[in-house]
């Protein structure tokens, strides 16, 4: 705790004009009696003055208390409101008032200044934007707190999109992110149940994430996995990367015409029914889930566009969620768990996508069990999935069940996914996309089919028990070496096997010595070394009288079965 004290203190020196800022915004939202009981200025070494008082600012009074909070996070910068859209996938955390206003952020900014932008492009290309465009639109079409996004098009005609990142948003990011931390440290110190979240571990998450984010060579990585995933699927189009004018700052990739997805009445006019897209974009997400493990983190409406002969195509590419072929499986186990309401089905696979031990298996399977029961009688169509997915989620926290971070990602593309698709259509329900899919994943994993539903759990058990054997194993051998198991044998009535080893190995020595003996003899007569009786050496002589002596006696030591 000393050293995170110093790195506080350190921090709060090198940030305080921004601490001032951050201060005064939650101060001016009606936060200041929460941060005066915080005593921050105390803990992370700032002045008393960059600290404002509750009073100093008049909050306004319409607003709830979640709504103040995401106005405070849209003031505060793109740092923060990446944090809260970041933090908006966890529902297992947040209370579900702070996650639908999380969810309403808005990253939507001033454009940079001509000179900047020029700066950054110059950066980008090292070359000035005239030797790479035939002709580049100065005014954004979309500016974000990251990136902007302008028109472009290349010598050869090609019509591109270009994002640009925003100057210094390194730093600015950096500085917030310390802050942040300095801020979950304070909270983690001064409230246990807070600890117990493990929010420390979340910002350590967000920051690999938005770094990520903010290289748009990641990005550019992502939709070329992207098209080679789905290049033989003609329902989906996935814009095509230059990269050889893509660096990490600029991203240079084929501008799309197309209709937004929430655009229905513009959907119609076109001749494009409303209702197939919703089917047809669900399957594609569902496919990339659930067959590439590689999806669309964020397929909200302004990521999706519908093209004029009705390909769907996919935008912004930043954040992307990752499922490994375990938990895609553990994940459909646990979806067909809930259609045939098997508790126990669900909670062993809960038990295995955890990263830690379970408390109380008994009380999990008893709540799972409540749980399925209170959808039992609600038709499948009928079933919020979104609703069903927050609920689930703060069931594994509340149990303490550490998953891997793409399964959060998940649970938001999923809730994505069916407020798109009942945009679209009135009647659209997920539960039945999703069933094919799971029924498909189950029998493919492995392929048995067609046998009664315990004795395939059954299989799949063995299956996965073969499958995860060599693992385990080395997992095993490797926490041996490193001294991470510790294991005490205590002997009871082995004493006459212990005496029998004895025995055996007495042998086993006497015999190992009588070869050695006769061996050197043999070799000490035929080098006649002296001294010599009857030109035969001595010591070759005495060496085999010795070596008969020890045969007789081992033999005889076997044949009376004496302890030699």
């Amino acid at each position: 705790m000393r050293r995170n004290s110093t790195r506080s203190r350190r921090r709060g020196l090198l940030h305080l004009g921004r601490y001032g800022e951050i201060l005064s915004v939650f101060v001016k939202y009606g936060f200041g009696d929460f941060l005066a009981g915080l005593n921050i200025e105390r803990y992370l070494s700032v002045p008393r003055k960059f600290v404002p008082r509750a009073t100093s600012i008049r909050v306004q009074r319409k607003m709830s208390r979640w709504e103040r909070v995401r106005c405070a996070i849209e003031e505060l910068g793109p740092s923060f409101i990446k944090f809260g859209q970041f933090m908006s996938n966890r529902p297992d955390i947040l209370p579900p008032e702070l996650i639908t206003e999380l969810e309403h952020l808005q990253d939507n900014v001033a454009p940079m200044s001509a000179e900047s932008l020029e700066k950054e492009l110059l950066k980008g290309f090292d070359k000035p934007i005239t030797e790479v465009f035939a002709y580049f639109d100065k005014t954004p079409i979309a500016s974000a707190s990251i990136a902007q996004v302008h028109r472009g098009r290349l010598p050869g005609g090609e019509e591109v999109a270009v994002k640009v990142r925003r100057p210094r948003i390194h730093h600015s990011v950096r500085t917030d992110i310390d802050i942040i931390y300095d801020f979950v440290s304070l909270l983690e110190k001064r409230y246990e149940r807070v600890r117990a979240l493990g929010l420390t571990q979340l910002v350590d998450e967000f920051q690999r994430t938005i770094t990520k984010e903010m290289d748009f060579t990641v990005e550019a990585a992502h939709m070329e996995r992207f098209r080679k995933d789905f290049r033989s699927e003609p329902s989906i189009y996935v814009p095509l990367v230059y990269m050889e004018h893509t660096s990490a700052s600029v991203l240079v990739s084929e501008y799309v015409h197309g209709i937004k997805v929430s655009e229905t009445k513009r959907l119609r006019e076109a001749g494009i029914d409303p209702k197939d897209v919703a089917r047809q974009g669900t399957h594609l997400i569902l496919r990339q889930i659930f067959d590439n493990g590689f999806f669309h983190a964020d397929p909200h409406p302004g990521n999706i566009l519908v093209l004029f002969d009705g390909r769907i195509c996919f935008l912004d590419f930043g954040a992307v969620g990752i499922i490994p072929p375990t938990l895609r499986h553990h994940l459909s186990v646990i979806l067909y768990g809930v259609v045939k309401k098997d508790p126990s089905r669900i909670v062993r696979s809960l038990t295995q996508v955890s990263r830690e031990g379970i408390a109380s298996i008994e009380r999990l399977e008893y709540d799972v069990t409540e749980f399925i029961e209170e959808y039992s009688l609600t038709m499948l169509r009928q079933v919020d999935v979104g609703e069903v997915l927050r609920r689930f989620a703060a069931m594994i926290m509340e149990h303490d069940l550490r998953v891997v971070p793409g399964f959060y990602l998940l649970l938001r593309a999923l809730i994505s996914l069916e407020g798109v698709g009942r945009r679209l259509d009135p009647d659209f329900s997920l539960t039945t996309e999703l069933e094919p899919h799971v029924r498909r994943m189950m029998h493919e994993y492995p392929r048995i089919q067609y046998v009664p539903y315990e004795i395939y759990f059954t299989l799949l058990d063995f299956v996965t028990l073969l499958k995860d054997l060599p693992f385990e194993t080395r997992n095993l051998i490797r926490l041996v070496k490193q001294g991470g198991i510790r294991i005490q044998f205590e002997h009871r009535g082995l004493e006459p096997l212990i005496a029998k080893s004895d025995q055996l190995v007495n042998k086993l020595v006497f015999a190992i010595v009588l070869a050695a003996l006769i061996v050197g003899s043999s070799v000490v007569i035929h080098s006649g070394i002296p001294p010599i009786f009857y030109g035969i050496p001595i010591i070759g002589i005495a060496g085999f009288i010795l070596a008969t002596i020890i045969g007789f006696g081992l033999l005889f030591s076997i044949i009376r079965g004496r302890r030699v």
